[in-house]
């Protein structure tokens, strides 16, 4: 099922925590919420989830308005939230039960879904150990378990893989990329670009409560939202005249000069390299050593947001 979010909005006294937000999540598709914090993500969550009513705007999941508390399109969602929501001292398996029986689900259909979650994420061996005895990392997974009991079309993650541990993020991975195979919308959001550029076909990226991009992986790194280095060292710095001419060139967009290294910034770092290079030998400069660099999804966010992934 599509989930598609029309121009959300949602105000806290004075704050717009989500500011006109609208994009639109593929099934079979993993769709990355990129943003630092306090840049209104888990609130479009929670208004995705229905846990919080818009100010304006509307959710549609399937070309359905999404409505009130008692709307039964909300049985059509899964929501995995940042904070554990487990019972520490109840088995795992005890866990999955009682999730199961708020979703309606009994008996013979309660203990298969149960199973099953348990083999997806897992878990299946530790089904009779309490989640005090979990790793972080089996937590988080146990945490994603409960949210698939029901079977969403539609499934939320709110920085599903923090404080784990490699081994359990590579397996919330593989549940996840599982997921997307078999035809579910999956909407992750996450701090860490490395997971964004494994699993997310398309990225939507905010701040302050509004969508500063939105495209696939590869068309905004190449898009020019961010710019490749050229990092070239010389026995003698190159003067203000040769650092001017650089500047002119065709695709240059910055030049600095720190000791004797040179940092030319360029969107098209293969076509700009050799016109860099020509420029400054035609001036009897030899480079000595040169490294270039290309634009990442993290150069794209940071251009874009103009703060550090993790500072408030």
């Amino acid at each position: 099922m599509e989930l598609v979010a029309d121009d959300l909005h949602k105000r806290f006294g004075a704050t717009a925590a989500v500011d006109g937000v609208s994009f639109a999540a593929a099934p079979g598709a993993i769709l990355g919420l990129l943003g630092p914090n306090g840049a209104g993500k888990s609130t479009t969550i929670s208004l995705l989830a229905g846990l919080l009513r818009p100010d304006r705007g509307t959710v549609r999941i399937g070309g359905r308005p999404l409505g009130g508390d008692a709307d039964p399109l909300k049985r059509r969602l899964g929501l995995v939230p940042q904070e554990l929501a487990l019972i520490e001292e109840l088995p795992a398996r005890v866990n999955l039960e009682i999730f199961g029986a708020l979703y309606g689900l009994a008996g013979a259909l309660l203990a298969a879904r149960v199973a099953a979650a348990l083999e997806l994420t897992g878990l299946a061996d530790r089904a009779r150990d309490p989640p005090r005895e979990f790793s972080g990392g089996m937590k988080r997974r146990l945490n994603i378990a409960c949210a698939l009991l029901h079977r969403p079309a539609v499934l939320l993650l709110d920085e599903p893989t923090v404080g784990v541990d490699p081994q359990s993020r590579n397996a919330i991975f593989a549940t996840l990329e599982q997921l997307r195979a078999a035809g579910h919308t999956l909407l992750y959001t996450t701090h860490y670009m490395e997971e964004v550029e494994r699993l997310c076909e398309r990225v939507v990226i905010i701040d302050h409560g509004r969508v500063l991009a939105a495209d696939t992986v590869a068309r905004l790194v190449a898009g020019g939202a961010a710019a490749s280095r050229l990092t070239l060292e010389y026995d003698a710095p190159p003067d203000a005249a040769a650092r001017a001419a650089v500047a002119a060139l065709p695709g240059v967009r910055g030049v600095e000069l720190a000791g004797q290294t040179l940092t030319v910034t360029t969107a098209d770092i293969g076509a700009t390299a050799p016109r860099v290079l020509e420029c400054l030998a035609a001036r009897g400069l030899s480079c000595r050593h040169l490294a270039s660099a290309s634009a990442s999804l993290e150069d794209v966010f940071l251009s874009l947001t103009g703060r550090s992934l993790r500072d408030p």
